[in-house]
C-alpha cells in the first residue's frame, strides 16, 4: 500500500514476526522515515476477566494461567497473591521459594525463546535453533518439577501443588552451570557481531525522561538506565533473602534493550541456583478456609517483559466480582509509538521486536 511518491502518508500493514498475537501498526510516511505510527490491538480479545464470574477464586487460577503461555506461571502467581491479600492468606516460606524458583525459570524461557526469534529475525538462523536448543533444557526442568512444558497448573492458593526431591535439586543445580556456558558462549556471537551493531546500535533510542514520563517497566526501562524491578520490593516474597541489582543500561537503543535481557539471563540463573540452596524445610501450601470477603486487593510481579499488576474484587461468595490485570506491553506500547516516529522504515521490525511485545497479554 506504499506508492512511489516523494511524500506518501498511506497506511502501511506491518507483521511483528516475532510477536505472541496480531498488532496492526498503521505507519505514515515520508519516503522511508515513519512520520506517526498508530497501533490497533483487539483481534484476540478473549474475555478471560469475565471469566471470574463464572468459575469460582480456587478455579480461576487455570484460566488466569492461560493469559500468556510465555508467563503462564507469573499470571498464575499474581492472581493467587491477589487472593491471599484479600482473604490474608500467609503462605509458608517453602512454597514462597519454590514460586521464586519457577518464575525465574520462566523468566530464562521467556528470554530465551525472545533471544531465537530476534536472531531470526535478523537473518541468523542457526543461533536461532541454537538459542532455542537450549531453551529446550530449561522446558525439560519445567517438566521434570510441574508436569507441564509451557502451562504448568502448580500455582494454587495457598501454595503450590508440587515439592521437588533432592534429586531434582541437584539435577537443576547441574542443569544450570551447563545453561550458563552455553548462554554466555551465545551471547559473545550476538553482542559483538558487525551485522548486529550496524542494525541495533543507535536505532530506537528512549531516553531515561521519556521511559519515565510513559512508565515503562521491564528491560524497557532498564535499558533507559532507570532501575525499575518489582523484584526489589522489601515485601516480594523469597527475593528479598537473594541478593542481586536490576541489570540496567544506559543507551536506551535497541541494542541496550538486548545486553539487558541477555544479563537477566545469567542472573535468572543465580537467582534460581540461590533458591536451591537456600530452600527451606517445611509445608508447601497453607490451609484455605471459608470465602474471599466483600473488599479489594491489588498486587504486583515483575515478569520476563516488566511489571505487571493484579486487583481482585470479592463479594462475599465463591466467585470474584471483578478480575482486572494490567501487562508489561500495556504500558510499553505508548513508548513504542514515540520510538517508531523519525525511524527508517526498515528499523520498524527490529524496534518491535527489542521491546519484546505480548499481544496476547494485552487481550484479556
Amino acid at each position: 500500500m506504499i506508492s512511489n511518491g516523494r511524500n506518501n502518508h498511506s497506511p502501511l500493514w506491518t507483521p511483528a514476526s516475532g510477536t505472541a498475537g496480531t498488532i496492526h501498526l498503521d505507519l505514515e510516511l515520508k519516503d522511508e522515515k515513519v512520520v506517526r505510527a498508530v497501533p490497533s490491538i483487539g483481534y484476540v480479545h478473549r474475555g478471560l476477566e469475565k471469566l471470574v464470574e463464572k468459575r469460582d477464586f480456587k478455579q480461576f487460577i487455570y484460566v488466569a494461567e492461560r493469559v500468556c503461555g510465555i508467563c503462564s506461571f507469573g499470571h498464575g502467581w499474581g492472581y493467587a497473591k491477589a487472593v491471599e491479600g484479600l482473604m490474608n492468606i500467609e503462605i509458608p516460606e517453602r512454597a514462597s521459594c519454590l514460586r521464586t524458583l519457577w518464575h525465574e525459570l520462566s523468566r530464562l524461557h521467556s528470554h530465551l525463546l525472545w533471544f531465537g526469534l530476534a536472531a531470526d529475525a535478523m537473518g541468523f538462523e542457526s543461533l536461532f535453533m541454537h538459542a532455542w536448543r537450549i531453551r529446550e533444557m530449561v522446558l525439560d526442568i519445567f517438566e521434570e518439577t510441574t508436569g507441564g512444558r509451557v502451562i504448568f497448573s502448580v500455582c494454587k492458593i495457598g501454595g503450590v501443588r508440587r515439592d521437588i526431591t533432592d534429586s531434582q535439586r541437584k539435577m537443576i543445580l547441574e542443569k544450570m552451570k551447563e545453561l550458563k556456558k552455553e548462554i554466555s558462549q551465545m551471547a559473545m556471537v550476538f553482542l559483538y557481531d558487525n551485522t548486529i551493531q550496524s542494525r541495533l546500535e543507535g536505532v530506537g533510542v528512549l531516553s531515561m525522561n521519556d521511559a519515565m514520563d510513559m512508565g515503562c517497566v521491564g528491560p524497557m526501562a532498564r535499558a533507559s538506565g532507570l532501575p525499575v524491578d518489582y523484584r526489589m520490593a522489601e515485601d516480594e516474597g523469597f527475593y528479598k533473602k537473594l541478593h542481586f541489582h536490576p541489570v540496567t543500561e544506559t543507551a536506551g537503543d535497541c541494542l541496550a534493550r538486548v545486553k539487558v535481557r541477555l544479563g537477566e539471563l545469567t542472573q535468572s540463573i543465580d537467582l534460581i541456583c540461590g533458591c536451591l540452596e537456600l530452600l527451606p524445610e517445611g509445608a508447601i501450601e497453607a490451609p484455605v478456609r471459608g470465602l474471599p470477603p466483600a473488599g479489594e486487593y491489588f498486587t504486583r510481579v515483575e515478569q520476563p517483559r516488566g511489571e505487571a499488576l493484579y486487583y481482585v474484587k470479592g463479594n462475599g461468595t465463591k466467585n470474584l466480582e471483578r478480575f482486572r490485570l494490567r501487562t508489561p506491553t500495556n504500558v510499553n506500547l505508548a513508548a513504542l509509538v514515540k520510538m517508531l516516529k523519525g525511524c527508517e522504515l526498515a528499523d520498524v521490525p527490529n524496534i518491535i521486536l527489542t521491546i519484546d511485545p505480548c499481544i496476547s497479554c494485552c487481550e484479556r
